[in-house]
């Protein structure tokens, strides 16, 4: 399985930045992520890796437990070559041209999240379904 996050913006913000790393590299020990940040829209389109299953993050999308985006993480790596792409759009979201393309639109939350809040959220989410699927002790699920 490889992932990728990609997402509009920078986190700038050293607390931010210190999680998110934090997150990467315990996923690290057990599949490879990359992080590409761009800087808007366009260049979020052309960022997406070829040959990877496509997730947007969209208020509106599928939302998932814990547990449940755990099992869809597995599902994901076990078809095609495992590739997942998750994106995150800027303030705007993702356009709808390349929401379309998404093979599947999840939601973090009803509410609306800051940007870059999302992707620590989303990079923290991954780590927990990952760590459920391994049965490590993070994850306190059921």
């Amino acid at each position: 399985m490889k992932l990728a996050v990609v997402a509009v913006g920078k986190l700038k913000d050293p607390a931010y930045r210190a999680l998110a790393d934090d997150y990467l590299g315990r996923i690290r020990r057990w599949v490879r992520v990359d992080e590409v940040e761009v800087k808007d829209d366009a260049a979020l389109a052309r960022a997406v890796p070829p040959d990877h299953l496509v997730v947007a993050l969209e208020v509106d999308g599928e939302r998932l437990t814990s547990e449940a985006f755990s099992k869809k993480l597995e599902l994901w790596g076990s078809q095609g070559k495992g590739n997942v792409a998750f994106l995150i759009g800027g303030a705007e979201g993702i356009p709808a041209e390349l929401s379309r393309t998404a093979r599947v639109r999840l939601s973090l939350s009803s509410m609306t999240l800051p940007h870059r809040l999302a992707r620590v959220v989303l990079i923290e989410q991954i780590y927990r379904g990952l760590s459920i699927a391994k049965g490590e002790p993070y994850a306190r699920e059921g």
